[in-house]
């Protein structure tokens, strides 16, 4: 196995470095079979995108990538510009931009209609948390999202958040800031309060409607959050609301926020951000869910995931986990968010398999909770990630990178 650090490639064992995929005859196993996916080893290529650094002023956060396929295909990283003295001073969303593959990068340029801005009442309204990809039926990037908004300077006011999408025309510019109209009260008759679709992974159907995650509170006075999926339908230009399935909360803390939808072999999984721990559960529908439980592996111990996100890869006909954890002498990470990991599930168990666990990114100083997944062919993934909360430990005062892993299997 070969590792690609920058411009030196380092050769490893196989039995050190190898990712786990399932693959059996060229076809997926059903997960009502019970049986554990055979393995195979795939390669792993680490890349840093030097060209996407951070400066003495700011920071790049929530940094994801869009595949635009074709003759010739374009790559887009979005990023939010932070600031380094708050941990949501969110500002501009910025752009970087390939056309070899990730090897090289163009120097972020703002996108003018993704700017921080005051608004008549006051309020400084920035996008944040977006999620860009390709939409095949309308051949469209479309970016998903939320808003940060803030009164005097730099308060935060969560009560104001909003699904926020923006459209980008193939060979066009970035198209104005939106909101996704949802309706004011959930299926239980409660208010839907602060819906956001920040850092979600949305599923596309074949006939162009889209599966969007999205989280929500109930009572203003109580910051606990409700997630579910929202069908909507999407013309190219507007994203509109059709109905939305299982409301899925607990009592604790916040809630369940953050979810990432994915579809595999038939069935549709939805992992689910919570204070305490991560959840796990899955749907016939995309919609419609089974209870919620607790990230494991396949041992029966607790994957150790929480605070903070995990998203969905598949590659090599296989079903994969992408987090962050404790118990890997990180205790000196904030809330464990670094190395990124990832690891092979088990559809049927819903549980990461532990003897296919490998590091994407290993630990650096900086936490590396906030990925995105970007998938380019059934053989090819991108995970990208931004460093975050240079401002504390061993790096404090270092300018952050924009990393990315690319995932590949023959």
């Amino acid at each position: 196995m070969h590792i690609r650090s920058s411009n030196n490639i380092v050769k490893y064992a196989p039995s050190q470095l190898a990712i786990i995929l399932y693959c059996m005859g060229g076809f997926s196993l059903p997960p009502t079979m019970a049986t554990s996916p055979r393995p195979i080893e795939i390669p792993l290529q680490i890349d840093t995108l030097g060209s996407i650094t951070g400066t003495s002023q700011w920071d790049w956060w929530q940094a994801r990538t869009a595949y635009i396929p074709g003759e010739e295909p374009l790559s887009i990283t979005t990023m939010s510009e932070t600031g380094k003295d708050a941990t949501h001073d969110f500002h501009d969303i910025y752009q970087s931009t390939s056309r070899d593959g990730g090897k090289t990068w163009s120097a972020a340029q703002v996108i003018p209609t993704l700017r921080r801005q005051k608004q008549e009442d006051g309020y400084e309204v920035a996008p944040g948390d977006l999620w860009p990809g390709w939409h095949t039926a309308t051949q469209t990037v479309l970016a998903t999202g939320k808003t940060f908004n803030f009164r005097e300077g730099k308060r935060e006011d969560y009560l104001r958040e909003r699904v926020s999408y923006a459209v980008m025309q193939r060979g066009r510019a970035w198209g104005p800031l939106q909101f996704l109209q949802l309706p004011e009260r959930d299926l239980a008759g409660s208010q839907m309060i602060a819906a956001n679709a920040g850092c979600t992974q949305r599923h596309d159907l074949p006939n162009g409607d889209i599966l969007l995650p999205i989280r929500y509170v109930r009572k203003p006075e109580v910051r606990n959050y409700t997630s579910t999926v929202v069908r909507c339908s999407f013309d190219g230009k507007r994203l509109n609301y059709q109905q939305h399935g299982t409301e899925l909360n607990i009592a604790k803390g916040r809630g369940l926020y953050e979810p990432s939808l994915t579809e595999f072999g038939g069935q549709y999984f939805l992992t689910l951000r919570a204070d305490h721990s991560a959840f796990v559960t899955r749907s016939k529908d995309g919609l419609h869910f089974d209870p919620i439980r607790e990230w494991k592996f396949d041992d029966g111990n607790l994957l150790g995931s929480y605070n903070t996100q995990q998203h969905w890869v598949k590659v090599g006909g296989g079903l994969f986990l992408v987090y962050t954890r404790r118990g890997a002498d990180n205790d000196h990470i904030m809330r464990h968010r670094a190395p990124l990991f990832i690891g092979q599930v088990n559809p049927e168990t819903l549980q990461v398999m532990r003897d296919t666990e490998r590091v994407l990114i290993k630990e650096n100083s900086a936490t590396l909770g906030n990925s995105g997944i970007c998938r380019i062919s059934d053989t090819e993934s991108w995970v990208t990630c931004g460093e975050g909360l240079l401002r504390l430990g061993k790096r404090k005062g270092k300018h952050n990178n924009v990393l990315f892993v690319k995932i590949t299997t023959k």
